[in-house]
C-alpha cells in the first residue's frame, strides 16, 4: 500500500523522495527585468527545507510582454550571466533539502493584466469576461506567432534545466494560453490550430514534443491540465480524457489534474459539467476532500503516466487514502505552505494529522463595507482579501521573515494592490 513517505521513481529516472509536492503558486518576486532574485532564493530555500519531495514553481513566463502578473520571472530570449547566476542560486537553494525542483513554464495569453499590457494575445480576439477593465481585448495570434510560442516554451525550459532545475511543467490549465487553445469558447480559429479537438490540442502536443527534445530524456517533463473548464460549451471532461490519450506516448513524467479559469475560478464549481458526473463528483469530494480526485480516478483508467492532484487535501488520512486508491501518485498542497513552510515534514513525520485550512477562517465582516453591501460584493471581497493574505505571506517568506497568521485581511488586500502597482511601474521604467 502506497504511503506519503514512499519514494516515486518517475519515467525519466528521477526519484521523488516522498509523495508530497509543494504545488505551484504565483510568487511575484522577480526584479524589474523579470529576473530571479534573492527573494526567490530565500523563499524556496525555506520551502526546500520543509520536507516536500517535489517543489513546483509559480509561472515562469516564456514572453515578457505577456505576463500573468508584473513580478513573474520571465525567460525571454538569451539570458545574461547575471540572470543565469540568479536562476542557478534559486535552484540550488530549493534543492538543498533533497526535493526535486520543477519550473512551471507558461504564457498568460489573454489573461495578461492591463497593468502589464493593454493588448494581450490569444487564439482568437475573445475578451476575458470579468468586470473592471482588468484585462484588455486580445489580439488573435498569427500562425507564425503560434509556432514561435512553441519554440519559446522549449527555449525557456532548456534554460531552466541548464541552470539546475530538475525539469519543467507545461501549464495547460486555468485559462492561460495553452488552455485557451483547448477551449472552444475562446479558440474560434478555422486554421490548423482550431476547430476539432485534434487541432485545438495541437499547440500543447507541439510544445511537449519540442520541449522534450530541448531538455533531453533525463529531465522531468510534466503537464498541468484542466479536467474541465467548468463552462458550458468549454473544454469538457470528455475532451480532457481524449487529450490524456494523446499525451500518453509523449514521454511525460507526471500529469497534474486541475480545473477552472479566471472566468470560473471555483475549485469545486460544477457549472458546465456533464450531468452524469455531477453527483458523483459532489459525493466524492465530500468523502475524499480533494476537489479533483474523482476526475483523477476516471483519468487513471486512460493515463499511462503518474497523476498528481492539488486542491482540497488537508488530512493525512485523506492523502493516504487517495494514494492507496491508485487514482493519484503525488499529493499537491499549496496554500498550507504559506502559513507553515514546514507543513510537509510535519505531515510526513506524523506531527500533524491535517494541514491548516487557513482559507476557512479568513473572513472579512460585513461591517467593513457598510450595511448596504450586497452578498456578492462581500463574497468577492473575501476571495480577493484571502488571496492577498497568502500573497503577502509569500512576500514575508521571501524577505526572510516568518508568516504572519494574524495579518489583517483588509490591510493585506491594500498592501497587495500597492505591491502589484509598484511592480508594474518598475516594469515600465526597466
Amino acid at each position: 500500500m502506497t504511503a506519503l513517505v514512499d519514494p516515486l521513481m518517475l519515467p525519466c529516472g528521477r526519484t521523488l523522495p516522498n509523495r508530497l509536492a509543494k504545488a505551484a503558486m504565483t510568487e511575484g518576486l522577480a526584479d524589474a527585468r523579470n529576473r530571479a532574485t534573492v527573494k526567490l532564493e530565500r523563499l524556496y530555500g525555506r520551502w526546500g527545507q520543509g520536507g516536500a519531495g517535489l517543489l513546483l514553481t509559480g509561472n515562469v513566463m516564456v514572453d515578457r510582454r505577456y505576463l500573468e502578473r508584473p513580478g513573474n520571472v520571465a525567460i525571454d530570449g538569451p539570458q545574461d550571466e547575471a540572470a543565469i547566476a540568479a536562476l542557478r542560486s534559486w535552484a540550488a537553494a530549493a534543492k538543498a533539502g533533497g526535493a526535486l525542483l520543477v519550473g512551471q513554464v507558461s504564457h498568460a495569453g489573454r489573461q495578461t493584466p492591463s497593468i502589464v499590457t493593454k493588448e494581450p494575445v490569444g487564439p482568437s480576439a475573445v475578451k476575458v469576461k470579468l468586470p473592471g477593465g482588468l484585462y484588455g481585448t486580445p489580439r488573435a495570434l498569427s500562425g507564425n506567432e503560434v509556432e514561435e510560442i512553441v519554440r519559446r516554451f522549449a527555449r525557456t525550459s532548456k534554460t531552466l534545466v541548464e541552470a539546475g532545475f530538475d525539469g519543467v511543467q507545461i501549464h495547460a490549465a486555468h485559462g492561460y494560453l495553452v488552455s485557451e487553445f483547448l477551449n472552444p469558447l475562446v479558440n474560434r480559429r478555422t486554421d490548423e490550430w482550431g476547430g476539432r479537438l485534434e487541432n485545438r490540442a495541437r499547440l500543447l502536443l507541439a510544445i511537449v514534443r519540442e520541449t522534450r527534445a530541448a531538455i533531453g530524456p533525463e529531465a522531468v517533463l510534466a503537464v498541468k491540465l484542466n479536467s474541465s473548464d467548468f463552462q458550458k460549451g468549454g473544454f469538457s471532461f470528455a475532451e480532457c480524457r481524449e487529450v490524456v490519450s494523446m499525451l500518453n506516448g509523449e514521454g511525460l513524467d507526471f500529469l497534474e489534474i486541475s480545473g477552472g479559469s479566471y472566468e470560473q475560478p471555483k475549485m469545486m464549481g460544477l457549472e458546465g459539467l456533464e450531468p452524469a458526473l455531477e453527483e458523483a463528483v459532489r459525493e466524492s469530494t465530500k468523502k475524499r476532500e480533494a476537489y479533483f480526485l474523482h476526475y483523477a480516478g476516471e483519468i487513471s483508467k486512460t493515463a499511462a503516466m503518474p497523476l498528481m492532484v492539488t486542491g482540497g487535501f488537508r488530512t493525512r488520512a485523506g492523502m493516504e487514502e487517495a494514494l492507496a486508491s491508485g487514482a493519484v501518485h503525488i499529493i499537491g498542497l499549496a496554500r498550507p505552505f504559506c502559513g507553515d513552510p514546514d507543513v510537509a515534514r510535519k505531515l510526513l513525520e506524523g506531527a500533524l494529522d491535517a494541514a491548516p485550512a487557513y482559507e476557512r477562517t479568513l473572513r472579512l465582516g460585513p461591517g467593513v463595507f457598510g450595511p448596504t453591501s450586497g452578498v456578492d460584493l462581500l463574497r468577492a471581497a473575501n476571495g480577493l482579501a484571502t488571496m492577498a493574505w497568502f500573497y503577502r505571506n509569500i512576500v514575508r517568506l521571501g524577505d526572510g521573515r516568518d508568516p504572519e497568521l494574524q495579518m489583517n485581511l483588509l490591510g493585506a488586500l491594500i498592501a497587495h494592490q500597492r505591491f502589484e502597482t509598484d511592480a508594474a511601474q518598475r516594469l515600465e521604467r526597466a
